[in-house]
């Protein structure tokens, strides 16, 4: 019966070609059309996986609890977007790099048009303040003598935060020096030299910078100057772009040149996060895309010439596939609304599936014209022939596909949906519209015989030799099972990246860095006494660096340190906040004070031949040269100095302000970032060791959701998604072998045959999967779409075996049909074999995938499966 229809449906379109065709150009034409008005892409990770599964429920319950009102303060659900870009700023001394990021944030939160906002996780003024009071009881006590002790220095230069300032304060301190205290002598080794050296290569027009901070920090601990800040950028997003993040990472470059931000100038910005790395990913996949496509496609021709041997033939089945394609982007768009990132991998599935069934019409129709059949003729008996097959590969392909459609997978849910229909479409459009490309063109008969007689001796091996090959594809079974716990999966998606992109390195640097590293893992307690509670278990826990909570923000000790802080906030207030204006700095008084700080420098140095002595002697020499310099060399020296002088002593004034902190006077925007509404409370757990390593991770993410099996963050969510994907595989497999086993069955009504065209494809799977565990290839989020491919094609090349066995062809080598499955294996493999060669690591590792998975369906399909039927004689029916 079915034979029957699709002879008469491939019939009618021979006998009306025009038509046939006509209506598939208008279809096509309709298609584009309804795409281009409402073609839609995400690229938001994030769709990818159902929001219900259990992981990413407690993701949304902890964003949910925590969405602030905005960057600034205001009503919004914005939150969860501040970390989707981060700067990170290095700058070459800890000024350079405070300055930086200061006017990064105040010049973003500034631009609506391209931003939600910017904040600082790392300063603002309560952490200015207070932040002493976070540092031991030790450390507060050196850092306050150290100010002590520099205040006459200190003193001199918030009087005159100038060039000029500067040299009268060394030269009041070299003066003083002369017959000083030898303690106090020796602490001005550190600025003189440091001072000397940078001056020197200014006024060589090379680079230097200098750094009062690390002049009066203590250099360890809390109290180190950091020469690194976060800005955490809230962007303007548009989902609807390849590239949502564009136009804000647009504007962050533009802000860094007006603002001299680089290398030239001491500061170093990388620009990371969620936003720039997808869509760096989409750069790199886009990189070479054009190239990769011109080779997909004159490979894809090739093959089918070779196939064909017609150029007639070659554009019918072109002109099928991309009339098939347009019809199922339309359908597709109009079923799940958009693509993702996923779906998107219905294109290969479409071209490499319907290329397989036009081959399998094209060069079957090419052995009946050689038979002697007139071209209507030749289509019945190609109906006859192989409709059949191609009825029950696709439907096969469509039940495979549809069995992803239950998993949490959503991105894989929808390339069923995707593809399954579009299998129909190929399929649909490979028995009316082929056939009437075919009469209309009117292909040459072919000169040369279709099948491949040359293949004989190849037959008469695998019958004399079909027990060894049985049981050497059996020990193979053995072997690849036995493999299989050695198949590795990456689960960290950072690897399908190019490590060498600018945003990678960025958060290469990121999660190298124990303070700053994203991997960090959250937990939503029930209130701050709780969270507080595990705040301390967890902090036993090996595999934990660090723990925070509200709580992390009241210092210990408070009272102690209080007390050493406004001692010397006392001692220092009228040295570094004078009350009388600075005299207007000219240069005739620069120059002025530059030399007679050099009288007084060298006067030091022959007082005192040791290190001090040397050092002043050095500086003196340079204020010399700097004084008989130009004006230029002077202002450049003057940008070198004082900028980062008045930030120091900004930071100074701040820091000896700190008062008592309690819960009830800390900031409400870090009360609202730790602490929910309605009470409940934040815990934050930094992993300890290398967070770049996967083990690492694993095992940090274990111990931690041991105690909290609700935890969350990027580790986890990173972990999950792993795990979600890979039952989803297992889960959409079996139910693909059982939908796929029940089909045949109802059509074959053997168990055996059924074992026969199923068995192989199977053994193709563990091949390719031990073939990864020899080369060192893990599975990954990108090559593992390679499989239903592998698997649609693989159904497909051993039906048409199956059923062709069945129906009393034998010596199966030397027909057609394996003429067509090479070709089709040929054009698939070569076409998107040359994803291997694309830019993105992980569409290469699927290309590479791709390329391993069909050379061992053929070998299966040429080799085990002849070998499996055995005679045509022996067959059961």
């Amino acid at each position: 019966m079915l034979t029957n229809l699709l002879k008469s449906t491939i019939a009618k379109s021979a006998q009306k070609p025009l038509f046939v065709v006509a209506l598939s150009v208008l279809l096509t034409i309709l298609a584009l059309a309804y795409t281009a008005q409402n073609f839609d892409m995400t690229t938001d990770t994030g769709d990818l996986i159902s929001a219900k599964t259990g992981w990413r429920m407690d993701e949304a319950e902890l964003e949910k609890a925590f969405t602030v009102r905005d960057i600034a303060g205001g009503s919004g659900a914005n939150s969860a977007a501040y970390e989707s870009m981060i700067l990170v700023v290095d700058g070459k001394t800890p000024e350079l790099a405070e300055d930086a990021a200061a006017r990064i944030a105040a010049a973003i939160n500034g631009d609506k048009i391209h931003f939600v906002g910017a904040k600082r996780p790392d300063a603002g003024d309560f952490f200015a303040r207070n932040g002493l009071l976070f540092a031991t009881k030790d450390e507060v006590k050196d850092t306050t003598q150290q100010l002590i002790d520099a205040q006459p220095l200190l003193g001199a230069l918030a009087a005159d935060p100038s060039l000029r300032g500067v040299a009268k304060a060394l030269d009041t301190s070299a003066t003083g020096a002369v017959d000083g205290d030898k303690d106090a002598v020796a602490r001005l080794e550190k600025p003189l030299h440091s001072m000397a050296l940078a001056i020197d290569a200014r006024l060589q027009n090379r680079a230097a910078w200098f750094s009062w901070t690390n002049l009066f920090a203590s250099g360890k601990g809390q109290l180190a100057p950091p020469t690194r800040r976060i800005v955490q950028v809230a962007p303007q997003l548009d989902f609807g772009d390849l590239e949502p993040g564009s136009a804000a990472y647009g504007a962050i470059m533009a802000l860094l040149s007006a603002e001299h931000l680089d290398a030239n100038h001491g500061v170093r910005v990388a620009i990371t996060g969620e936003v720039p790395l997808a869509d760096e990913e989409f750069a790199s996949i886009r990189d070479n895309i054009g190239v990769i496509g011109a080779f997909m496609a004159a490979m894809m021709m090739l093959v089918l010439w070779f196939a064909t041997k017609s150029l007639r033939m070659v554009a019918a089945i072109m002109g099928t596939i991309v009339a098939g394609l347009m019809m199922t982007l339309a359908l597709g768009l109009l079923a799940v609304g958009r693509l993702n990132l996923i779906s998107l991998a219905f294109i290969p599935l479409f071209v490499g599936l319907g290329v397989d069934f036009g081959i399998q019409v094209a060069v079957r129709f090419n052995a009946e014209r050689r038979d002697g059949a007139a071209p209507l003729a030749a289509l019945d008996r190609l109906a006859a022939a192989i409709g059949e097959p191609l009825l029950m590969a696709a439907a096969a392909i469509v039940l495979a596909l549809g069995a992803f459609l239950p998993t949490e997978y959503i991105g894989i849910a929808e390339l069923g949906v995707i593809a399954g229909m579009g299998m129909v479409i190929a399929f649909v459009l490979n028995v009316t519209l082929l056939p009437a490309l075919l009469i209309l063109l009117r292909p040459k008969v072919p000169a040369t015989e279709v099948g491949w007689s040359g293949a004989a001796p190849f037959d008469r091996w695998l019958a004399v030799n079909r027990r060894k090959i049985l049981w050497s594809f059996a020990l193979s079974v053995v072997v690849t099972v036995a493999a299989l716990p050695l198949v590795k999966f990456d689960f960290n998606p950072l690897n399908l990246r190019n490590p060498q992109s600018p945003a990678m390195r960025g958060l290469g640097d990121l999660l190298r860095d124990p303070d700053r590293t994203p991997n960090t893992i959250a937990i939503l307690a029930p209130n701050l006494a709780s969270a507080d509670a595990l705040a301390a278990k967890l902090a036993k826990l090996p595999e934990v660096s660090s723990v925070i909570t509200l709580s992390s923000f009241i210092p210990d000790g408070q009272t102690d340190k209080l007390a050493l802080i406004e001692d010397a906030s006392f001692l220092m207030d009228s040295a570094i906040n004078p009350f009388d204006l600075p005299p207007d700095v000219d240069d005739a008084s620069t120059v002025a004070a530059l030399n007679k700080a050099a009288v007084a420098l060298r006067n030091l140095s022959l007082k005192r031949p040791d290190s001090v002595g040397a050092a002043a002697g050095r500086l003196a020499d340079s204020f010399a040269r700097l004084a008989a310099g130009t004006m230029a060399q002077r202002a450049s020296v003057t940008d070198m100095l004082v900028p980062p002088m008045n930030t120091t002593l900004n930071t100074l004034r701040a820091s000896l302000q700190a008062s008592a902190i309690t819960r009830d006077n800390l900031p409400d925007d870090m009360r609202n970032a730790w602490l929910a509404m309605d009470g409940r409370a934040k815990v934050e757990v930094t992993p300890a060791g290398n967070s770049v390593n996967n083990v690492v991770l694993l095992r940090f993410t274990q111990a931690v959701r041991q105690l909290a099996p609700k935890a969350t963050g990027l580790p986890v969510a990173t972990q999950e998604a792993a795990h979600t994907v890979a039952f989803a595989f297992i889960h959409a497999g079996i139910l693909a072998l059982t939908l796929v086993s029940l089909l045949l069955y109802l059509v074959l009504r053997s168990v055996r045959e059924v074992a026969f065209t199923l068995a192989p494809v199977v053994l193709s799977g563990f091949l390719t999967l031990g073939s990864c565990v020899v080369i060192g290839q893990p599975l990954n989020f990108a090559n593992i779409i390679a499989f239903p491919l592998l698997f649609g094609v693989g159904v497909a090349f051993h039906i048409y075996f199956v059923m062709a066995w069945r129906s009393g062809v034998g010596d199966l080598l030397q027909t057609s049909l394996a003429r067509a499955v090479v070709c089709s294996a040929l054009a698939t493999g070569s076409a998107f074999g040359a994803l291997w060669f694309s830019h993105h690591p992980g569409t290469a590792s699927m290309g590479l995938i791709l390329m391993i998975s069909l050379i061992w369906t053929l070998v299966c399909a040429l080799i085990f499966e002849p070998a499996l039927l055995g005679p045509v004689e022996q067959r059961e029916l």
